[in-house]
């Protein structure tokens, strides 16, 4: 198979969906890949190293699109590459559909094969594709509402580890999974009082029992946020509905309880956000203020550390994609219930139910194409 890495596109996007290691990887498992000039150098892999591991080095992406049997990239197609998507092309990446209408039509027209990194799932409900950078977007989460409280920044002057003889800061964090723990790993590291909501009792107990005194995992409902945001100085949405649009947990009523400079970090952007008053940001321009309340929404927060998420990132999807290429799409699903999860759209019909909820569109199960 032709396998071809793309050059992100979106606004300060440095990650990168190969390493020069996963390119030597594939070419050892007989298939050829292309990758576009300068993709790596955000991340500190340069063209040589790429040359070096096999790869064959290609100037625009238009001719990656018109080569490759499967085009890989981290975030998801921008307009300017819509048109040169293919039918029966396979696209690899984060797709995030459930948030993005026009993409989904734009993919469904395409009649390609779209596989999204943030729907392939373990048997045990877990989702390895999303984990490392959920990892990463947690612990990132802390490091930027602590940067965002300070009054140059627009925030109210706290500092979340407090001083001797002076209160810590209150960070309260809506979900208690991969994102929940790490960025509740994080503030409780740097001494902060930690509230962990999250609905399920299992999780809650497993989060008592792991993390320090310092941290509260509580029972989540809307009586538990009103009360907690009045009191917060950072809160953290880290609330995930598999490939389904997030649920407006945080409301602009609530804002307006809220201490002024207080900050809002909705790590659940990519799936429309879990706050009311949410919008998409970049990291050229990541914070707003609504009713005094500081928003950062940047919806691929990983990109700001390229070089630890594009080693983490590659180490998860790399065998995935070696298994597509070595097999083809149809037979990597027969085989691997797991890459059969992240079908989102394939060959022009709707393979992922909840994105079809999400617009009203026909679903069609992914086993009717297979």
């Amino acid at each position: 198979m032709i396998v071809g890495i793309l050059k992100e596109i979106k606004t300060a996007e440095n990650r990168v969906s190969m390493t020069p290691a996963g390119v030597e990887v594939m070419k050892q498992n007989g298939h050829t890949v292309l990758v576009e000039k300068a993709a790596g150098s955000g991340s500190g892999f340069e063209d040589a190293a790429y040359r070096k591991a096999g790869a064959e080095m290609v100037a625009a992406p238009r001719e990656i699109f018109e080569r490759a049997d499967m085009v890989m990239h981290v975030k998801e197609p921008l307009p300017p590459e819509y048109d040169f998507i293919r039918p029966d092309q396979i696209v690899f990446t984060y797709l995030h559909l459930a948030a993005a209408e026009e993409l989904t039509q734009v993919l469904i027209k395409s009649q390609s094969i779209n596989i999204a990194y943030e729907t392939i799932q373990k048997p045990d409900g877990s989702l390895p594709l999303l984990t490392p950078m959920s990892e990463v977007a947690g612990r990132m989460a802390i490091q930027q509402g602590a940067k965002y409280l300070e009054m140059a920044q627009g925030g109210h002057g706290v500092l979340l580890g407090g001083v001797p003889g002076v209160d810590p800061g209150t960070v309260v964090i809506i979900g208690g999974g991969v994102v929940g723990i790490n960025a509740a790993k994080m503030a409780c590291g740097l001494g902060a009082k930690v509230y962990v909501l999250d609905m399920n009792l299992d999780r809650l107990r497993y989060l008592s029992d792991v993390m320090p005194a310092n941290c509260f995992p509580l029972m989540a409902s809307p009586a538990t946020i009103r009360k907690l945001a009045k009191e917060a100085d950072v809160v953290v949405g880290a609330v995930l509905v598999t490939g389904a649009k997030a649920p407006k947990l945080v409301t602009r009523d609530m804002l307006k309880t809220m201490k002024k400079g207080a900050v809002l970090v909705d790590v659940a952007i990519d799936q429309g956000g879990c706050f009311e008053t949410s919008k998409a940001t970049t990291h050229s321009n990541p914070i707003y203020t609504v009713d005094g309340i500081v928003h950062y929404c940047v919806a691929n927060m990983p990109g700001a550390v390229a070089k630890t998420s594009t080693l983490a990132l590659t180490n998860a999807t790399l065998p995935y994609a070696v298994e597509i290429a070595n097999k083809g799409w149809k037979k990597a699903m027969q085989a691997n219930k797991e890459i059969k999860r992240g079908a989102n759209v394939v060959q022009g019909k709707l393979t992922y139910k909840a994105v079809a909820e999400a617009f009203g569109l026909d679903y069609t199960p992914i086993d009717e194409l297979l």
